[in-house]
């Protein structure tokens, strides 16, 4: 992992079929011209990383859209393409598992991994809960995600109890409201589930610290235009018209601070590439996740 360049990926797309009320995408519908630019975009980046003799890259790929992509058929042909890549060490996409999965079987299960989220108020947890055990059944790596709302904590326990034991439920902290939104022994109570909530509850400090982003980790729009990570907006080229090298470089964060698992995973302090390998893409950790020891929960201090 340490040798790869990790790509995230987001295209025009911004619509989604579920109605969080904590998304701005909720319900939203792309047109189908946006769907169209959509595609055509992604066909680039594909073509992109399948030209090996371009990039010389062992590549682990993340899909962020705004919104549910993976309902999508050229998302899904996207992926079953990517998977089959030898040069591609991990392909992986944020969805929250509502769309079809026969095409899951068209993909190579030792590259294609899920970044999944289960939204209680959106899908009975046997549902949920049926659809992973398709991908136990395919032996496709997943993991499962929560928003830590106070109404979701008993859904979170009874998903724990039902998830097969090594899948890794992690929990994203609400920090919407700011500091202070959880009470006393709640913070704890989640932290027993998911051994890196506490990291997860945090604003990082990250002015002038060292980071992976730009050097090891860019993430790359529907235009090809390539940014050191989802949160700072300076562009540093195109990914179709600049040569790789430019684009790559060691600087330290010019944010004050990160609480975006995509973006402080990448802090070289907090030592979470190394605790994610291959799994980065797919926030798939490479330790036991039935395992809540010291080893697996305690922040680290170098890279």
């Amino acid at each position: 992992m340490a040798h790869d360049l990790h790509l995230y990926w987001r295209g025009p797309l911004s619509s989604c079929n579920y109605d969080c009320p904590y998304c701005p995408f909720a319900k939203r519908q792309s047109s189908r011209a946006e769907l169209a630019a959509d595609e055509a975009a992604l066909a680039r980046f594909v073509a992109w990383c399948a030209d090996h003799r371009g990039h010389g890259q062992r590549l682990s790929l993340a899909f962020t859209p705004w919104g549910e992509a993976m309902i999508r058929p050229h998302y899904q042909a996207a992926l079953i393409e990517l998977s089959r890549l030898e040069w591609v060490a991990a392909v992986a996409i944020q969805t929250n598992l509502s769309g079809r999965l026969e095409w899951i079987a068209d993909a190579d299960p030792r590259r294609l991994a899920l970044w999944t989220t289960y939204h209680p108020g959106e899908v009975a947890l046997d549902d949920f809960l049926a659809r992973c055990a398709r991908l136990d059944a395919a032996g496709l790596r997943y993991s499962v995600g929560v928003v830590g709302l106070r109404e979701h904590f008993d859904h979170i326990d009874e998903l724990r109890a039902r998830l097969a034991a090594g899948v890794y439920l992690w929990i994203n902290a609400y920090k919407s409201s700011g500091p202070g939104y959880y009470r006393p022994g709640e913070a704890e109570r989640l932290s027993a589930i998911d051994p890196l909530f506490d990291l997860n509850a945090l604003r990082h400090p990250s002015s002038g610290q060292a980071c992976a982003a730009g050097s090891r980790s860019l993430f790359v729009d529907g235009h090809g235009d390539v940014r050191r990570c989802h949160f700072v907006d300076s562009v540093r080229g195109n990914l179709y018209r600049d040569p790789l090298p430019a684009l790559l470089g060691e600087q330290p964060c010019p944010q004050s601070s990160c609480g975006c698992f995509i973006g402080y995973v990448h802090l070289e302090r907090l030592g979470l590439r190394q605790r994610f390998g291959d799994g980065l893409a797919a926030r798939l950790p490479n330790w036991d996740p039935s395992s809540t020891t010291s080893a697996a929960a305690s922040p680290t201090t170098g890279p």
